[in-house]
């Protein structure tokens, strides 16, 4: 045997009725579908539950898998300690599981934390789950900060250890959508949050996995879900195979979507490998990807997997007749995850330049730890090329778009690039600037702007 079905569940505690205390009312269509999709699991009578929580131990580059004989829960946290249930762990299937990971250098196992009590984003789900069925076993297994196709193919790994111990396994990957539907709500709104569970719950519906996969990541993080990552290690234990689902019921009355889907496995589907559609679209794109940017990935990528600068890179000729300052910026998740660069040139040529600040963004911007090869697949770089710094009379000669800035005061220099996200004024620019420089914000400084040419 091997995976079965699936089902996507949220996890609000006040779904519980000793929690909510009649406030589960105002969601009740999320708990007669929540039911509908448990009995729908009941049916295919599993040896072995798979859950995947948000709230499980959550390290930024591993998996967690909770590795103990069982483990017990209760609402305690949510003034309901006499709402309390245990689940015995399936743990020769996370043995195996551990070893098949080890074997392939895989991120995840049960090193680190072992929480050896119930988060309520698994609790909630076998608490509907034990209404109508408790002959199983649980595998709990969090999610990670690693990349969207790492939980993909940790997915497609749990699928490979149900067939070779011949489970009958059912996933229930836990998670609620967006947090900020509405402005009353505890998280307050975000134009992002009703866009993310439109896209979500339409993917759902149909199973589409690949949008799943190639989600933007800021609009994942400006929406606040959780249950994103947890989806997709769900998606990934279908990979190849025909699905019919269907999104059972979506609601959203205190500001968190809650999505209730149910995927029944009906065939194999060579079309529905999404896990290498997906990498075959990135290796696509890189081929038509800027020079400037190609230049610095792969300088990066050599750096981090080397610890050398590439001896050879992709080039233009202009890049070895020009000098010039140069910025390369990298980010994860659309958040800076490493800037650096020049306000003149330091090197004989552009390229230099370009590759000498890439290797710096990547190692060695006192904001942030180097990077690891294994976030190598998400990062997406840009690089500003700089024209010649020109001295200013007053901030009345600069423009927010158009102009970046440098503040300097006796040795202390500070620059912003110009065009940033959030950045509209240039009163904003020469605070911020300012700021970066260790300058009170009521010292007088020189000004001097510059423009770019950005490549992204």
């Amino acid at each position: 045997m091997s995976v079965v079905a699936a089902i996507a569940v949220p996890h609000p505690p006040l779904i519980l009725p000793t929690v909510g205390k009649g406030e589960e009312q105002k969601i009740s269509r999320t708990i007669s579908s929540y039911r509908q999709a448990m009995k729908f699991l009941s049916e295919y009578k599993p040896d072995t539950v798979i859950v995947t929580s948000p709230h499980a131990p959550l390290y930024a580059d591993y998996f967690h898998v909770s590795g103990q004989k069982s483990a017990t829960g209760d609402m305690a946290r949510f003034n309901a300690p006499q709402t309390k249930l245990t689940a015995e762990y399936d743990t020769e299937f996370v043995r195996e599981l551990e070893q098949m990971c080890e074997a392939i250098n895989f991120p995840c196992g049960t090193k680190g934390l072992d929480d050896y009590t119930l988060d309520h984003a698994t609790f909630i789900p076998l608490y509907f789950l034990n209404e109508v069925y408790q002959n199983y076993k649980v595998v709990r297994i969090g999610i990670s900060g690693l990349s969207l196709m790492h939980h993909y193919d940790l997915g497609r790994i749990i699928s490979a250890v149900s067939t070779k111990l011949g489970r009958r396994c059912v996933i229930i990957a836990s998670g609620d959508l967006s947090h900020k539907l509405l402005l009353e709500g505890p998280y307050g709104f975000a134009p992002e949050g009703p866009i993310y569970d439109h896209k979500i719950t339409t993917a759902l519906n149909v199973a589409d996995f690949a949008t799943m996969l190639e989600m933007p990541p800021e609009l994942c993080d400006n929406a606040a879900e959780c249950g994103h990552r947890s989806f997709v290690i769900m998606a990934g234990t279908l990979d190849g195979l025909s699905v019919k689902s269907k999104l059972l019921s979506y609601e959203g009355p205190f500001g968190v979507g809650y999505g209730v889907a149910k995927f029944e496995i009906v065939g194999v589907n060579p079309n529905r490998f999404f896990g290498k559609q997906h990498l075959a679209k990135l290796i696509q794109q890189r081929k038509t990807e800027d020079p400037y940017v190609r230049l610095a990935r792969q300088t990066v990528e050599h750096f981090v997997q080397t610890g050398k600068a590439p001896e050879t890179v992709d080039t233009l000729p202009e890049m070895l007749e020009q000098r010039a300052g140069a910025f390369v910026s990298i980010k994860k998740r659309g958040q800076l995850r490493g800037c650096i660069g020049t306000t003149q040139a330091t090197q004989a040529s552009l390229m230099l330049e370009i590759v000498q600040n890439a290797i710096s963004a990547c190692s060695r911007d006192p904001r942030f730890k180097p990077i690891r090869p294994d976030e190598l697949s998400e990062l997406v770089y840009s690089v500003d090329i700089l024209s010649p710094a020109e001295p200013i009379a007053s901030e009345k000669e600069l423009d927010a778009k158009r102009y970046g800035v440098i503040v300097r005061k006796d040795n202390r220099q500070g620059l912003l690039l110009p065009d940033l996200e959030g950045v509209d004024t240039p009163a904003e620019q020469i605070a911020i600037a300012k700021q970066k420089a260790g300058i009170a914000p009521e010292e007088e400084v020189e000004l001097w702007r510059f423009e770019v040419i950005r490549h992204k």
